[in-house]
């Protein structure tokens, strides 16, 4: 099979990709409300020959765009959703806002979803090749990975169920496929309603903030009972009001539960709860929670990772000019914290890895990662969390890290905004729409590797998924007032 023959074709629609991308960052909209983001998506994609399906799962800003018929089913997924507080000029080695407190993509997930979808023009197009019945390609548009975690939602309504595997990609400041696991996170909102008095006359008054300081201190004495790899954080949404001399009637605080498995986190919400229930007696005050979002950890695909991995051999990564060597330099000197770790999760786990990449990294001194970190499968687990851990749990899924952003960049950074319209993004997004496309269609082509891939994860997921969304949630944001 001729795979360079649709590769090729992602370089035909080079224009178009790149166009998607510089815009989704122009819009630049925060999770669950990227309306213009999906509209333009929609319509790229309609015009290419997919059938397009939005809303899905009922979250407005979700699509899905489909082309071909039969087996097997290959996901692609896509995310689109920005960061507050991160607007910044496209190509600047300084920090310049564009919109005074306005939001910017410092995760890349312009470029993200960009890229995946140039892997599904050029799947679509190896399919039209093939004719009716040969398989089907599906790009996903999942809005609200940095808050709203679409994916978890879509899973509990079992839409990843129907898929053979799942394919996607992130942009990043070093080549490599990604292992290893992450954590299960849930978030949780609570409101706690007091009376107000005035401060003087306190034996009246019942304070919602006592109730906030009251369950955090309880939080506190969690701690020391929780699984040594679990993680709590909180944040205050609302204080109950500026005026000392009054006891506040009303305060929020949001939480964050993280542990491995979703069965543990679970667990755990459930102690955080009780907490919470606790404070809002000794206070007299009444309390209210509100799901906000959940995602589960990842579960890993030797057989997915190592066909990646080959194919990301086989690609090659993006070379740059001195031009682009010279403004990640820049960008490399502007940050506050010097990042003195090698690049690549392998680096720090095979010390045959690390060698190879002191070598190529010049000892971690480049300024742009210009090489193709050596595979290795792990199962150490990492402390973010990501929605794709819940696609993971319903069907075999991997995914790779390209080279978008200046060497060491700190992550949702205004260095990141940066170079995510910059000639460095637009390279990474071509490279991994032809990588996650050459994968899919090798599965396409040889059987054997989804079986495989299939045995693997019935394998490691025979405990069965523990969804951490409930029945009846749906996406919302944190810090908007709960009413009671």
């Amino acid at each position: 099979m001729n795979k360079q023959k649709y590769t090729s074709y992602i370089d035909e629609k080079k224009d178009t990709i790149i166009n998607v991308s510089d815009k989704i960052w122009e819009y630049a909209e925060l999770s669950l409300k990227e309306f213009k983001s999906c509209e333009l998506y929609c319509k790229v994609l309609k015009d290419e020959g997919f059938e397009v399906e939005s809303p899905v799962c009922g979250i407005e800003t979700a699509f899905k765009a489909s082309f071909g018929s039969g087996k097997p089913v290959i996901g692609i997924l896509g995310e689109y959703d920005a960061l507050s507080g991160l607007s910044q000029e496209a190509c600047c080695t300084e920090k310049k806002e564009i919109v005074p407190g306005g939001s910017g993509h410092g995760c890349g997930h312009n470029m993200l979803g960009a890229g995946a979808m140039a892997a599904a023009f050029a799947i679509k197009k190896y399919l039209e090749d093939k004719g009716d019945g040969c398989g089907t390609v599906i790009f996903f548009g999942c809005p609200g990975e940095e808050g709203g975690a679409s994916k978890s939602f879509m899973a509990r309504d079992g839409i990843w169920k129907d898929l053979d595997c799942a394919l996607t990609w992130h942009p990043g400041d070093c080549n490599q496929v990604t292992s290893g696991t992450c954590n299960t996170c849930i978030q949780t909102e609570y409101a706690f309603k007091g009376l107000a008095s005035h401060a003087s006359l306190a034996e009246y008054g019942r304070s919602a903030l006592d109730a906030v300081e009251l369950m955090n201190i309880g939080v506190q004495f969690l701690r020391e009972h929780m699984p040594s790899e679990a993680r709590i954080h909180y944040a205050i949404t609302d204080g109950g009001g500026v005026s000392p001399n009054v006891v506040q009637p009303h305060a929020q605080v949001l939480y964050m539960v993280r542990s491995v498995l979703a069965k543990d986190a679970l667990k755990l919400q459930e102690r955080v709860d009780d907490i919470a229930e606790g404070a809002a007696k000794m206070t007299g005050t009444q309390v209210k929670k509100k799901f906000i979002d959940a995602c589960s950890n990842t579960v890993t695909n030797k057989v997915l990772e190592s066909l990646l991995y080959k194919n990301f051999e086989e690609t090659g990564v993006p070379e740059y000019t001195e031009e682009e060597k010279d403004y990640a330099k820049k960008l490399v000197d502007s940050y506050e914290i010097k990042n003195d770790t090698l690049p690549g999760a392998a680096s720090e786990e095979s010390e045959e890895i690390r060698e190879i990449v002191r070598e190529r990294s010049e000892n971690g001194t480049k300024p742009l990662n210009d090489f193709l970190i050596p595979y290795y499968y792990s199962n150490v687990a990492r402390t973010g969390s990501t929605d794709v851990g819940d696609v993971s749990w319903l069907t075999p899924t991997a995914q790779i890290n390209v080279v978008c952003f200046s060497a060491g960049s700190p992550g949702h950074s205004w260095q990141r905004v940066s170079a995510g319209k910059s000639s460095i993004g637009h390279k990474g997004v071509i490279c991994a729409g032809k990588v996650l496309a050459s994968a899919a269609i090798d599965l396409y082509e040889d059987p054997c590797l989804l079986k495989a891939a299939r045995e693997e994860f019935e394998k490691k997921t025979e405990g069965g998924y523990y969804c951490p969304v409930p029945e009846g949630a749906v996406p919302v944001l944190s810090g908007e007032k709960i009413d009671f």
